[in-house]
């Protein structure tokens, strides 16, 4: 008999599947699993083993827990193929809201229903959606690898259906505001960062990764970030994507603005006797050594409050470069080389908010091509504008 089904309590049944004689003792080997409902789900489930194993995909249950698995995944997995940050992220998902709840369950014997269960409640304690939703994708990341080393035969985290979490709308400031901000932010010693973050729309960890030797004349070369560890230690990586690897052109104010702070960097290495080094820091401590992420994000939130504005993060200053560029009629496709987004359509996707405006002035530059005014007075087909 291949395999047959037992009872052990009410709604509770045991199936057994035989995989054959043991070749060491001679002995039939079994496999037994415990199923909860009536008779005709232990049967079902016993005609699904059974197909499994007829097809070759069947797994033997494992001792392996989602705890053992995870914890391993991260170290071969996770911590060879993201950021040091990346890590970081990953690792506290895994150890704050997976393996206490999910952690004890068999890898083999994980179910659809144990993740439903277990984004319901998170959100019934008051958790996000948006934060259940990052749950689901380390989880669903890391099943999708237990697939690939043969582990699991599927990925249970495709039968789940995840909360939906409503995008949040971006925050940016207008040319207005970032010039109030810039002003007030003038005599801080923060000013020549926050200014080249809102004139080149560069992250936070390339600013502050970013040395005097990736300065040209007109131009900065990104090709590393910063990332902070919980233990307070730096790590230097490299950008977050090839095209994040890139060059972007300076303004004539972003150069002048970066004369003017490395003269006085080198003034303050001077006093200190330390002479300034190509390899040194654009961005950094009295001392020469890197800013932390949160001081100067801290700084920024700060003066934005001095200044009496909307507060918006650090970040956000990526986000009003790209949307004032966009305004002003700059193509797409330079803004997406400039922020070193993977594709223009992650630009266009990012920066639809700015999509009206951009159609209104489409709209009204073709009414304008099209009134009597714009006339075609050329024979060679090369247009005139008479006004």
């Amino acid at each position: 008999m291949r395999g047959y089904i037992r009872k052990r309590g009410k709604d509770s049944y045991s199936i057994a599947v035989s995989l054959g004689r043991d070749p060491a003792t001679g002995k039939y080997k079994y496999v037994w699993e415990g199923v909860r409902g009536t008779r005709k789900d232990a049967e079902r489930r016993l005609s699904e083993v059974l197909h499994r194993l007829d097809t070759g995909a069947f797994l033997c249950p494992s001792k392996t827990t989602v705890a053992d698995y995870l914890r391993r995944w991260l170290q071969e997995y996770v911590r060879p193929n993201l950021s040091p940050r990346g890590f970081e992220r990953y690792e506290s998902i895994a150890r704050v809201h997976l393996i206490p709840d999910l952690g004890a369950v068999a890898l083999t014997q994980l179910r659809p229903e144990h993740l439903q269960r277990l984004y319901a409640s998170k959100l019934d304690k008051g958790l996000s959606p948006r934060s259940v939703r990052y749950q689901h994708v380390v989880l669903h990341k890391a099943l999708e690898t237990a697939m690939k080393w043969g582990l699991v035969v599927r990925n249970v985290a495709d039968g789940v259906d995840v909360p939906r979490s409503r995008r949040k709308d971006m925050l940016t400031w207008s040319e207005f505001e970032v010039r109030h901000f810039l002003e007030v932010a003038k005599d801080s010693p923060y000013y020549a960062l926050f200014h080249t973050a809102l004139y080149t729309g560069m992250r936070r960890g390339e600013l502050l990764a970013l040395r005097w030797r990736d300065v040209g004349v007109q131009e900065i070369h990104v090709n590393r970030t910063l990332h902070q560890l919980r233990d307070g230690s730096y790590v230097f990586t490299e950008p977050k994507s090839a095209k994040s690897r890139r060059t972007v052109d300076l303004s004539p104010s972003s150069i002048l603005t970066l004369a003017e702070h490395r003269e006085r960097q080198e003034g303050v290495r001077i006093v200190m006797g330390v002479p300034q080094k190509q390899d040194d820091f654009v961005f950094s401590t009295l001392e020469g050594k890197p800013l932390r992420p949160n001081t100067v994000s801290r700084a920024w939130t700060m003066l934005a409050a001095r200044a009496g504005l909307r507060a918006i993060r650090l970040h956000d200053a990526r986000h009003t470069h790209a949307s004032l560029m966009l305004k002003q009629g700059v193509h797409p496709k330079i803004v997406q080389e400039r922020l070193g987004h993977g594709s223009i359509q992650v630009t266009l996707d990012t920066y639809s908010h700015v999509a009206p405006g951009l159609q209104r002035a489409a709209a009204e530059s073709f009414d304008k091509l099209m009134s009597p005014e714009y006339n075609d007075t050329s024979e060679n087909g090369v247009v005139q504008k008479n006004y």
